[in-house]
């Protein structure tokens, strides 16, 4: 059976969170109970990026600056090359911002399809969410819409992640690796899932 593979960005492939390292680099006080609401599913993610954004004093080149600082799962390199090797497609779904991920995927030379919230800087940020679920309403992702449509007919569908906006899109995987919130969710949900903490680990039980 042909697997596919969806990959979370944020806490997945990175090794930090790019999301919450721009809050706390550049955000004033208040940002912390939004972001709490956004983890109670209180309000959707667009709601709490464009109030998280109002407390932002940063610019794109700030972003930028950051974002070298950011680094990738160690294992991550040897995953796509095994991937490429088998012929099994990978995409990523994140709930962030494509401006982070066009950039960390350059800056390691990869090329791999990614679908995420379209992030603007116009004196200043907010986003777009090409991807919203008007049925749902709170990611701005909808990964389990995207994992559905992109899924190969009769394909062993894959998915690697840690957070909050995986739950959804892992409820409705054939096989999940998970750490973090995600794997709590598994357990808690009943759903089956791998316990990992990298990229080396999916390689290891993939083999």
């Amino acid at each position: 059976m042909k697997k596919v593979f969806f990959v979370d960005f944020d806490g997945t492939i990175t090794q930090t969170d790019t999301c919450q390292a721009m809050v706390e680099a550049f955000a004033g006080d208040g940002w912390q109970q939004i972001n709490e609401l956004w983890e109670q599913r209180k309000i959707s993610t667009e709601e709490c990026a464009n109030r998280t954004f109002q407390l932002f004093r940063a610019t794109l080149d700030d972003l930028r600056k950051l974002l070298n600082t950011i680094k990738i799962d160690e294992g991550f390199e040897a995953f796509i090359d095994f991937c490429r090797q088998e012929g099994y497609p990978v995409y990523i779904l994140s709930d962030g911002y494509d401006f982070c991920i066009e950039y960390i995927l350059k800056k390691y030379g990869f090329e791999i399809p990614y679908y995420a919230n379209h992030l603007v800087y116009e004196e200043g940020f907010r986003i777009s969410c090409t991807y919203y679920n008007r049925e749902c309403g709170l990611c701005g992702t909808c990964k389990r819409s995207l994992l559905e449509r992109l899924a190969e007919p009769g394909s062993q569908v894959i998915y690697v992640g840690d957070g909050t906006s995986d739950t959804c899109p892992a409820a409705h995987s054939n096989l999940v690796f998970a750490k973090g919130r995600l794997l709590e969710y598994c357990r808690a949900e009943g759903i089956s899932a791998v316990p990992v903490t990298s990229f080396t680990d999916v390689l290891e039980k993939l083999s």
